[in-house]
């Protein structure tokens, strides 16, 4: 449907005419009223789009009707109009909540477009709000479990110290929305939120990525560019998988914790930068350490306040909240009703250990069941390859494997048997697995995975 634009003027053949021109040359739908009292009745009464609004009206001026639009919440963005050419006037309109001022001799081309500028900001602010709504829809701190509450209270605790903090959790149990959660929570909500995934940067762009870069610093760089302290001073930097981080940018990093400045790539200025740094890993860090491959004073630095997440299989009893929230979140997205879960569904899920990912994956297995199931999900909508309670199963049919074939086949099942265990322990990451078997490093794991046709699920 066309928008509505309301023309509110006590100059009526003016306000008529100007209908006229709205409808001719921008298509709009249009409504006048011939003043304040009027204009504020068809408010309330009709669905408004936009309002242009004449300032000098002797019964109730425009000045009246912006503030009783804003006393009622009427969020209708209004263009005001004017004669007299009075600059000051317009600008006390704009502080009182006009989106913007013409004066009447415009051409009514320009008018048109002031007039789509203003729905396209109304438009712009509802998604911003749809967003941000779907955002808290998507908290992770659902769930009345022990560990919950007391992961609340850790962050509350947190939120307004100024301090860096780690993130301990295992993958999918949603160590950035905790991260966000501290963020949003505390005097720094106003700033921006930089997200880094240490993990996927680019190798040899690490550096420039953290830290920016000025022209020319690099092939390829064609443009100076901020890095994420930069962007993320007076708000919150987010250092997802910090502990996959190079050597020479861990000590960069340690160097601007410890200065609050940075220096791009290619530049010797230094920018001084205000970032509240929160770091995420699912690694062992004292392990990393141990091993050489992560700093013990960047560690030090990073974890002067450390929020554990817990997995999934420590707050079964959240599985039920969790399920509802995402056939309430997922179903609409995917264009169906939402769908009614059984008990039985509902317990089967809750069994599981959730151990690939978490909070992710259980995400992902709703979303498996509606589009596998009907109205109602049942324990026969679930995905037949869900790791559960079967497991005992499957590791049976392994051991039977071992009582017969040959000698290399025996040796075979048994060491495949060995290195799916390790991984699942481990949550399928490759190097704390290579590590807890005592091998080189993470490619001689991977080079025993592809003899043994092992995959990742």
């Amino acid at each position: 449907m066309k928008p509505k634009v309301l023309v509110i003027d006590d100059v009526m053949p003016l306000a008529q005419q100007y209908a006229y021109d709205l409808e001719r040359l921008g298509g709009f739908r249009t409504e006048v009223a011939g003043g304040g009292v009027a204009g504020l009745a068809a408010l309330s009464s009709a669905s408004i789009d936009c309002v242009i609004l004449d300032l000098e009206m002797p019964d109730m001026d425009g000045f009246d009707v912006l503030r009783a639009m804003d006393h009622h919440q009427i969020g209708v963005p209004v263009i005001v109009y004017t004669g007299t050419g009075s600059y000051d006037r317009c600008v006390e309109a704009v502080r009182l909540g006009a989106f913007s001022f013409i004066d009447k001799a415009e051409p009514m081309e320009r008018v048109v477009q002031e007039v789509r500028l203003a729905l396209g900001h109304r438009s712009l602010a509802a998604r911003i709000e749809a967003l941000e709504q779907e955002l808290e829809d998507a908290s992770p701190l659902l769930g009345e479990s022990t560990p919950m509450a007391e992961l609340r209270t850790r962050i509350d605790t947190l939120a307004a110290i100024p301090s860096p903090v780690l993130v301990l959790g295992e993958s999918g149990t949603g160590k950035e929305l905790v991260a966000r959660e501290l963020h949003l929570r505390g005097p720094r909500r106003g700033g921006a939120f930089v997200p880094l995934n240490c993990g996927g940067l680019a190798e040899g762009l690490v550096e420039s990525d953290l830290f920016g870069h000025e022209k020319g610093a690099f092939t390829g760089a064609a443009q100076a560019r901020r890095g994420a302290f930069e962007r993320a001073s007076g708000g919150t930097l987010f250092l997802d998988e910090v502990g996959e981080l190079p050597a020479s940018a861990q000590a960069r990093l340690l160097r601007v914790l410890e200065t609050g400045e940075v220096s791009r790539l290619g530049s010797e200025a230094l920018t001084a930068v205000d970032p509240r740094v929160v770091a995420a890993t699912h690694r062992n860090l004292d392990r990393a350490v141990d091993e050489g491959s992560f700093r013990q004073d960047l560690l030090y630095r990073l974890n002067v306040h450390v929020i554990r997440v817990p997995p999934l299989r420590e707050r079964r009893t959240d599985v039920p909240a969790l399920v509802r929230h995402f056939l309430r979140t997922l179903a609409p997205k995917l264009g169906v009703p939402v769908p009614a879960v059984t008990t039985g569904a509902l317990k089967a899920l809750e069994v599981r250990d959730w151990r690939r990912n978490n909070v992710r994956e259980l995400r992902n297995t709703v979303e498996r069941m509606i589009i596998a199931g009907g109205p109602v999900l049942d324990v026969e909508h679930l995905p037949p390859d869900l790791e559960g309670p079967e497991v005992a199963g499957r590791n049976d049919g392994v051991a039977g494997a071992l009582d017969e074939g040959t000698f290399r086949e025996r040796k075979r099942a048994a060491e495949r048997r060995i290195v799916e265990d390790a991984l699942e322990s481990h949550a399928w990451q490759i190097t704390e697995t290579a590590s807890a078997l005592g091998l080189a490093d993470h490619a001689s794991l991977l080079k025993i995975m592809r003899r043994l046709e092992i995959k990742r699920p």
